[in-house]
């Protein structure tokens, strides 16, 4: 019914981390059974973001697998045949009720300040009523008959648990006029054909559980085990926003986060984990996860912390040698895309400059489109800065730019931003008339063309001491 929310990108990472910690298959179902709300493209976006996300189903619609198909609109006939052998039981009947009686049901309740429920009528239409009804062509849909009596079952995460649902709800529809199944007979149909041995999903569905044992029982099937999450909710404990795809994984996948972030994030908010740490890695995740450390308090996520952790895996990125390739190719586009007008050098889009720039840069962003602002805009596009310029800032300009030449070929090793501002004092003592704020706007100029941008010291870091030394030649020879 729509796409990938963090929600829904928790639900599946911690089945996807119980799995893969147990040696166990992480299947994909999609349940597309609600014809009317079904948006197309939904179901192979959703893929498209666990593939990115690193989590992987092992059987999915796309992947395939031993028990598809995978799709429940391409089940139909499994949940037809199920719906018989409840109705040969006599554990469910056909109702005849029409929309319009339901309706009315539903508006005499809620007049009297009721909770709408089926009166459970057509449960007691006799085989003669329902073969006259049959052969006039009434429509029709399948209930389940809930009985009293429901049997406790442990959850995973709320321990012991039941609900007598058949005294606050009606009999409920499990096979639609239109051969759909709804939520319930679909999920324990193919639960038990798939051979599902366990089930986390959100704690919204808790009170349903009595209902599907109810429907395994009468099946004469084993259930799974279910475990059910707490909820996810804003840092202020209201519901996640929504509105605008503000949640949606293609979103933060868009503005540059880093899959490891968010899974790291929504770990980290919540519980199922011996301690909070930030910087986990998905391997660490499925090493440390217990499923009986999930607590039933709802997880509070608090958005405004995820540019620190995305900080954290993209200085992880960087450090790696593999995965830092993948993110120099992305600057590389990067810079073409924002600076591709400006001229840019191509010798500042060669892989061992580049390189550099992302190791010296390192922990110091938190998104790759970082080194693309026009703070940085100096690191791709080359100044154009003649020498009469700089003259106009200080006739020293000679003697300072052979100062810094100097001091870069003795830096060459590791220059920090604390040693080079030590150094830059020391080096204007070394003038006989230019001020400290004179020689600091003269070498910005020199390497960057600009009057503003961050401090010398840093601009120098971040370039490096060849390209320094390039930039200080070329003005000085212009």
């Amino acid at each position: 019914t729509g796409f990938l929310h963090l929600g829904g990108l928790r639900t599946a990472l911690y089945n996807y981390v119980f799995a893969k910690q147990s040696q166990g298959t992480f299947i994909l179902r999609v349940e597309d059974t609600d014809q009317s709300r079904v948006v197309p493209g939904a179901a192979e976006g959703i893929e498209d973001m666990l593939d990115w996300a690193g989590i992987s189903p092992d059987e999915s619609p796309r992947r395939g697998g031993s028990f598809g198909p995978y799709q429940q609109s391409h089940r139909l006939d499994l949940y037809r045949k199920a719906s018989d052998v409840l109705l040969e039981r006599g554990a469910a009947y056909r109702c005849f009720c029409t929309p319009q009686r339901l309706e009315l049901l539903k508006k005499e309740a809620l007049r009297s300040q009721q909770t709408p429920r089926y009166d459970n009528r057509c449960r007691h239409l006799t085989p003669t009523e329902v073969s006259e009804k049959l052969s006039q062509g009434l429509d029709w849909v399948v209930r389940f008959r809930l009985e009293k009596g429901v049997e406790p079952f442990r959850d995973l995460v709320y321990g012991w648990s039941k609900h007598e649902v058949a005294d606050v709800e009606g009999d409920p529809v499990i096979l639609k006029g239109d051969g759909f199944p709804t939520y319930h007979l679909a999920n324990v149909v193919d639960d038990h054909y798939m051979g599902i041995s366990h089930v986390l999903r959100g704690t919204e569905w808790l009170t349903s559980t009595s209902k599907h044992l109810l429907l395994y029982k009468a099946f004469g099937w084993d259930p799974p085990q279910f475990g059910h999450l707490p909820l996810l909710l804003n840092k202020d404990g209201g519901k996640l926003s929504k509105r605008q795809g503000d949640m949606f994984l293609e979103r933060f996948a868009q503005d540059g986060y880093l899959p490891e972030a968010l899974l790291d994030i929504i770990t980290n908010c919540g519980s199922g984990f011996a301690e909070k740490q930030m910087g986990r890695t998905l391997e660490e995740l499925i090493s440390q996860f217990e499923i009986g450390r999930i607590t039933t308090h709802s997880a509070l996520l608090d958005l405004e912390k995820l540019p620190e952790f995305n900080r954290i895996h993209l200085t992880r990125h960087i450090e790696n040698e593999g995965l830092r390739q993948k993110l120099i190719r992305e600057l590389q586009l990067l810079v073409e895309h924002v600076y591709g007008d400006q001229q840019v050098d191509q010798e500042v889009l060669e892989k061992e400059y580049v390189e550099q720039v992302l190791l010296l840069r390192k922990g110091h962003i938190s998104f790759l489109k970082n080194l693309v602002s026009s703070d940085y805009s100096y690191l791709w596009v080359r100044p154009s800065v003649s020498r009469e310029q700089l003259q106009t800032i200080s006739a020293e300009v000679d003697e300072i730019g052979k100062l810094v030449l100097g001091l870069m070929t003795r830096q060459a090793a590791v220059l920090t931003v604390e040693e080079l501002n030590k150094d830059l004092r020391s080096l204007q003592k070394q003038t006989k008339e230019t001020k400290y704020s004179s020689v600091m706007k003269l070498l910005r100029l020199a390497l960057s063309g600009r009057q503003h941008g961050p401090s010398v010291a840093e601009m120098m870091v971040t370039l490096g001491p060849k390209e320094v030394c390039g930039r200080i030649h070329k003005a000085l020879s212009s």
